[in-house]
């Protein structure tokens, strides 16, 4: 039997769930025993496969339609969607910029940081006036399976990745979720 496919990929944030998930350190090779580990921002491939893919996953809010891309890509190719993190499940810090209008955004961002030079300027990038409200996961595509924290600790990634690799949904609760 072939073992089950895992891809992954990150959004608008800090890129903290997948050093989680690094931080399980030794139980990555436990975990591809279990499970082919396919696209990641860690491997080599970066998109996953057009054959689809069992379980995926994203860290990071929706932040612009280059992130909506990578959300409706993942949703169209695996069977199993899991939201990793506080930013994939709520919005998380990036969410704070719903608060304000884009312009404002863009100019505190560009202009008026304390690290911004004289010559300061908000980029002429087609992007940056496409850039959406800041939403997670959820309110763009239908998620299977949500994991709060920030980052989620490793052993919470780990128990739900074998979870998910033995085909059984991962029950979040009591000593199998970590807050931080």
């Amino acid at each position: 039997m072939a073992k089950p496919k895992i891809s992954s990929d990150w959004m608008g944030g800090c890129a903290g769930c997948h050093m989680s998930f690094l931080d399980m350190d030794e139980r990555i090779i436990k975990l591809v025993e279990l499970a082919d580990l396919r696209s990641t921002p860690i491997t080599d491939l970066k998109v996953p496969d057009e054959s689809g893919v069992d379980v995926g996953i994203l860290e990071g809010s929706v932040m612009n339609t280059a992130n909506e891309e990578v959300v409706h890509r993942m949703r169209e190719r695996c069977k199993i969607l899991v939201a990793l993190g506080d930013c994939a499940v709520f919005g998380g810090v990036p969410a704070m910029r719903n608060f304000f209008t884009i312009e404002e955004t863009l100019r505190r961002g560009y202009v008026e940081t304390e690290s911004t030079d004289e010559n300061g300027k908000v980029p002429d990038d087609p992007e940056l006036c496409k850039q959406t409200r800041v939403r997670a996961v959820h309110e763009v595509v239908p998620v299977e399976l949500h994991v709060p924290g920030c980052p989620p600790d490793p052993d919470v990634i780990f128990y739900v990745l074998s979870e998910l690799a033995q085909g059984r949904m991962p029950e979040l609760k009591g000593d199998k979720i970590n807050w931080h």
